[in-house]
């Protein structure tokens, strides 16, 4: 190798040299800043982590016991009307006013129209039950007409259905 061969080659190396030392110090920089920086935290997550190993079930004994499974009776009770529909009513009228009304005033779908004598009176010819069951079940008619199954909410209860139906009924007789 000539004495150039030989400058290029040190000055080659040293700067590889330089650039790996180059890295190593810039690594270790940015480890410092990402160990000294402040972690994001999820305010639910420990809220998460405790529902996901709740117990599953739990056995009371005696006078606490029957207080706590009182008290996880209401709970479940209380949850269980915040799922029901229009805040559990069976007032025909407000049911029909929530959900009803969207087909039944423009008479979407083939639905009969409120207060229409003409068209509810083959329906009501059928009997209320079978009304309160096209209701809850859904129905498909032989014209085209389409009534889904609890007006499209699930969460009505056969009350509620049984309520409202029975309004509607009666506004149309």
């Amino acid at each position: 190798m000539t004495k150039s061969d030989r400058a290029t080659v040190r000055q080659l190396s040293l700067m590889i040299g330089g650039l790996a030392g180059l890295t190593v110090v810039l690594i270790s920089v940015a480890l410092a800043i990402y160990w000294h920086a402040p972690k994001e935290t999820d305010p639910n997550q420990s809220a998460q982590v405790a529902e996901r190993i709740a117990p599953a079930a739990s056995v009371y004994a005696g006078n606490t016991g029957r207080a706590a499974m009182q008290a996880a009776a209401e709970a479940a009770a209380k949850a269980a009307a915040s799922q029901v529909a229009y805040g559990g009513t069976t007032d025909g009228k407000t049911i029909y006013g929530h959900l009803c009304t969207s087909c039944h005033t423009a008479g979407v779908a083939g639905a009969p129209k409120l207060g229409n004598k003409a068209m509810w009176a083959p329906r009501i010819a059928q009997g209320i039950d079978t009304l309160i069951k096209h209701a809850t079940e859904g129905y498909h008619g032989p014209d085209g007409n389409f009534m889904p199954p609890k007006g499209g909410n699930p969460a009505l209860t056969d009350a509620q259905i049984k309520a409202a139906v029975t309004w509607i009924v009666g506004q149309s007789k």
